[in-house]
């Protein structure tokens, strides 16, 4: 029997172009046909919350360059993350996958973490390299330390930025013990740094992004732009301390903001704009504390499965091929982004194993019109239990690790109409009783079946 090693080399040796996806964006295919492909460029940062954007009600500072992108683009009003802290959160991005079928679900990765994402799944930059497109991880990686975890061994070109979270500096573990060393900084598999300043860690990515957009200008590219920002502790620059009236955090906003400008005004200049499709959005909701983040209208935060946790600002931006100034209201997720770069790109999903996500290319080309091809949303606790799931409008809850005050009492079952109660303020379970017994059903079987189907872990094993 071949290995699952075995079997992911053939399937990456096997891919062949599917030139009916360049219908999707409506441009004829050329001699070269790499140039009609898109690029790709996801910027995501770290504890960001709903309501932390300009169009998405932000106060006390301002995000101008992400409104403009948002007028030339779509904004998501119902966009989820498959986890509510980070490491689960950009393995379900980069594999499309809800995090428990990779096996890093619970919690985080930490320094003295002995494994990662397995090198046997696919990431999306495995998925595009047979058509020709160079990636770039640059930014907060938080999937492995070890070497075989790390971006080089994942199917990205391009290596710049941290392991894992910056407040993992020099930290000092309880349990177990283990002092964490100077946050490590490193150009592919290369330490340049130890405990770099964190004041300009937004804009040394932000200049390695527009460097690595310049070298691949003529070929299709992949840009993972990973802000360790707003995670805490909060870090700017000097020429964005003070800038704003909501204190540091409000800062760190504004510069992000600057940087996702100076990624735009790049692809301009270079005439790239309409070559490419931009992301903005957030690994999960914000840290509820004085002069941090906000959820907006949304219930609780980061670590919570409340709508505050997983449901999180998205922005999609690809001049000339979707419409402007456009709100979907339909439900999407960062899973959605491996099939639907799969899609426009011309690449074949692979089909040795489940990937979770959907192609909304539809949701993009008509947010109005478009249907989410999303039945359900799973709701997964930072302790890896399922929680809750979302059916069209209706949201039940089954259970609370965080975001519920045990002096209460035992957590209820607790039903939710998100159309008409987006806070989850009003638990009607006991009006829909049938509903409540559906998806509580619901919840079960998915949740038995992906136990069934999880696959395995990487592991690191020190060499005897």
């Amino acid at each position: 029997m071949p290995t699952v090693k075995q079997n992911r080399r053939q399937f990456l040796e096997t891919l062949t172009l599917s030139s009916a996806a360049f219908a999707l964006y409506g441009t004829s295919c050329a001699k070269d046909d790499t140039a009609e492909k898109p690029n790709f460029i996801i910027i995501f940062t770290d504890d960001q919350g709903y309501g932390d954007v300009g169009v998405y009600g932000a106060q006390g500072f301002q995000t101008p360059n992400l409104d403009i992108m948002a007028a030339k683009g779509v904004r998501f009003t119902d966009f989820y993350v498959p986890a509510t802290v980070c490491t689960p959160s950009r393995a379900g991005l980069l594999t499309g996958c809800y995090p428990k079928r990779v096996g890093l679900y619970k919690a985080v990765l930490f320094p003295f973490s002995d494994h990662g994402l397995n090198p046997a799944e696919i990431t999306i930059p495995e998925m595009l390299k047979p058509q020709g497109y160079r990636s770039a991880c640059i930014g907060k990686w938080h999937l492995g330390h070890h070497k075989k975890f790390m971006p080089n061994k994942q199917g990205f070109n391009y290596f710049y930025g941290v392991p894992y979270s910056n407040d993992m500096d020099k930290y000092l573990y309880r349990n177990p013990p283990f002092q964490s060393p100077p946050l490590p900084l490193y150009e592919n598999e290369k330490l340049l740094e130890s405990g770099p300043d964190q004041n300009y860690l937004t804009k040394r990515y932000t200049e390695k992004a527009v460097e690595f957009i310049k070298q691949n200008r003529d070929q299709p590219f992949f840009l993972y732009l990973a802000h360790n920002m707003p995670h805490l502790p909060l870090h700017a620059s000097d020429k964005f301390r003070g800038s704003s009236k909501r204190g540091l955090y409000g800062d760190v906003i504004q510069e992000i903001d600057w940087s996702v400008g100076k990624i735009l005004r790049t692809l301009n200049e270079l005439k790239l704009e309409q070559k490419t499709l931009v992301i903005f959005t957030s690994d999960n909701g914000p840290v509820l504390r004085k002069n941090a983040g906000t959820a907006g209208p949304l219930r609780g935060g980061k670590a919570t499965t409340w709508e505050g946790g997983p449901r999180v600002p998205c922005i999609i931006s690809w001049p000339g091929h979707i419409p402007k100034n456009k709100i979907c209201r339909e439900l999407a997720t960062t899973m959605d982004f491996f099939p639907t770069f799969a899609k426009l790109s011309g690449s074949h999903l692979p089909d040795d194993r489940k990937i979770d996500g959907h192609d909304i290319s539809d949701l993009l080309f008509k947010p109005e019109r478009a249907m989410t091809p999303c039945k359900a949303f799973y709701y997964y606790g930072r302790d890896g239990n399922l929680e809750a799931v979302r059916e069209g409008d209706w949201k039940l809850h089954i259970a609370k690790n965080r975001g519920w005050n045990k002096k209460q009492g035992p957590f209820p079952i607790s039903l939710y109409n998100l159309k008409q109660d987006i806070g989850e303020t009003q638990n009607v379970a006991t009006r829909h009783p049938e509903l409540v017994d559906k998806l509580q059903k619901k919840i079960n079987r998915f949740n038995a079946q992906l136990s069934r189907e999880a696959r395995p872990v990487g592991r690191f094993e020190i060499s005897k």
